[in-house]
């Protein structure tokens, strides 16, 4: 069936069905590695859903549309290392300008209000229905990231006027960062396993690995830059620190569906404010105790 549009509604409807036969193919490869049987069933489902949504836009197009490779292998890609929660999330978050489009197509295509019901409603139920193992321990992992940025970039932060050294910087850092690294895991494990939880193992480790990821993370501009490039390695750490806040914060807000700016500038004004206290510290500490290295 196909059907006179005009030039402006043509466009979008072509759009439209690109878009519904990309989502269904990255639907399709995302299933093929996820684990846990409902989630792979459920996104299949989503895929068939895509793929009819599709159909019916090509009802009017008359047009058999290739895959957008580049949008099909960045999908998996970020669904394959950032989980497929992640993926599918911020795809469907894409359509969120959709909305638009659907009321210009309201009279000239009717079945575009069926879809969009299905779209808001359906889709929306369906995705609520993933369960991702990763996702169970982002508690694990902010506990982990907040400690390392709050407790390290003090640290290093009171040691650059107090060593002037970055060498001397980065090994007082890394022997504090991979202590404290243990001393969290462990206090993890112990606080899992006086609740009773089985998983205990599994908690300290994510905790663990995201504290000593941010520890590696802030000590690299201390042996990247000279040794006696004390004051632009602490500013490049500061740039890191921002940039780890924004980063997972904008993960969780999209995996979790939480907001992202009042969680962002709330650990941000935290680290970079213990970092200003430290550096004062680290001043007061080399004036008045007279230590010179």
């Amino acid at each position: 069936m196909t059907q006179t549009l005009t030039p402006e509604t043509m466009a979008i409807v072509r759009k439209m069905q690109q878009n519904e036969l990309d989502e269904s193919i990255i639907y399709k490869n995302i299933a093929s590695f996820a684990k846990g049987k409902e989630n792979r069933r459920t996104l299949l489902r989503l895929a068939r859903e895509e793929m009819a949504h599709c159909r019916i836009w090509q009802n009017y197009t008359g047009e058999d549309l290739k895959p957008s490779k580049g949008k099909i292998l960045l999908y998996t890609f970020i669904a394959r290392v950032l989980g497929f929660t992640f993926a599918v999330k911020l795809m469907e978050r894409g359509e969120g300008s959709a909305q638009i489009e659907y009321e210009r197509l309201a009279d000239e295509v009717p079945e575009s209000a069926q879809i969009r019901i299905q779209e808001e409603e359906h889709e929306q139920a369906l995705l609520a229905m993933l369960d991702e193992e990763r996702l169970q321990y982002v508690g694990s992992m902010v506990l982990g990231l907040n400690d390392a940025l709050v407790e390290l970039t003090g640290s290093l932060a009171g040691f650059v006027f107090a060593l002037q050294n970055n060498r001397l910087i980065a090994l007082s850092g890394l022997i504090v960062g991979i202590s404290a690294t243990f001393s969290m895991a462990s206090s993890e494990f112990l606080a899992a396993r006086s609740e009773g939880r089985t998983d205990a193992l599994k908690s300290c480790s994510y905790t663990g690995v995201a504290y000593l990821l941010t520890v590696i993370a802030l000590i690299a501009p201390y042996l990247l830059l000279p040794a006696t490039a004390y004051i632009p390695a602490l500013i490049l750490m500061l740039g890191v620190v921002i940039a780890i806040i924004a980063g997972f914060t904008y993960y969780t807000s999209v995996a979790q569906d939480q907001p992202f700016k009042r969680r962002f500038w709330e650990m941000a004004l935290i680290s970079v404010g213990v970092a200003v206290v430290s550096f004062c510290v680290g001043i007061l500490a080399k004036r008045f105790l007279g230590v010179e290295l």
